[in-house]
């Protein structure tokens, strides 16, 4: 009989869940406070520069910004949408495999790799480009919506080094979560059936289908977590 884990489930979105599922590091149960993890993040400059955006007079927005109906609006929810559709296609896009010789566990992952940096650096780039358009559309329509767009200017400075550390750690933990399905490959039985573009060699099986899924569940999950602060500068645009 399998032996049950005994690791404490892990509190917290989806992505970070997933995260902690390819790990075999012991997580917290629940996570830190959020206030103190940001008390780590900021130093004084940044503190001072958010400060000011949060109480500061607010920006005055451009003159020649007006509010231009249900159709702005729609304008921008469908850009939003047509980024992240064209973002999924990336994920869901074919991999290019090498021939695998079934020894390598690294070589053989590799391809895994290339995919998943390639999406994650499509993410950064159009959400990025994504944010900072919102953000300005945001700052012209009032002084208090300025506000709004200066002070996730500040947020966006300030975590952004941080998140793409954090998320450059991604592929390396996919590549442990790869290697222990490829050695446990032979007692993992999922009942899923081997897609037709996966090499028949003795690497390949159920396992690694169900890596495959993995990897894009959590590519998904990733581009969720780089949508949020893009669904919120949606939402204030919207917002009457």
């Amino acid at each position: 009989m399998a032996k049950a884990s005994t690791r404490a489930p892990v509190l917290g979105p989806a992505f970070i869940r997933l995260l902690a599922r390819f790990s075999d590091a012991d997580l917290p149960r629940t996570p830190p406070v959020l206030t103190e993890r940001l008390a780590q993040w900021f130093d004084w400059n940044r503190a001072l520069v958010l400060s000011n955006a949060l109480d500061g007079s607010p920006p005055v927005a451009e003159a020649d910004a007006a509010d231009t109906g249900d159709g702005f609006d729609d304008a921008q929810d469908a850009e939003c949408a047509r980024v992240r559709h064209t973002l999924v296609q990336v994920i869901d896009a074919d991999i290019d495999l090498a021939p695998s010789s079934g020894q390598d566990v690294d070589a053989d992952y590799l391809p895994y790799r290339r995919h998943c940096v390639a999406a994650q650096r499509a993410m950064q780039a159009a959400t990025g480009l994504l944010r900072g358009r919102l953000r300005d559309l945001l700052a012209g329509q009032s002084p208090t919506r300025a506000r709004l767009a200066e002070v996730d200017a500040v947020m966006e400075a300030t975590l952004s080094p941080r998140e793409l550390m954090l998320l450059a750690r991604v592929p390396g933990l996919l590549g442990l979560h790869y290697q222990r399905l490829r050695d446990g490959g032979a007692s993992l039985h999922t009942g899923v059936d081997t897609p037709d573009d996966i090499p028949a060699t003795p690497a390949a099986g159920p396992w690694l289908v169900r890596f495959r899924q993995d990897m894009r569940m959590a590519l998904l999950a990733e581009l969720e977590v780089r949508f949020h602060p893009i669904d919120g500068l949606l939402a204030a645009l919207c917002s009457r």
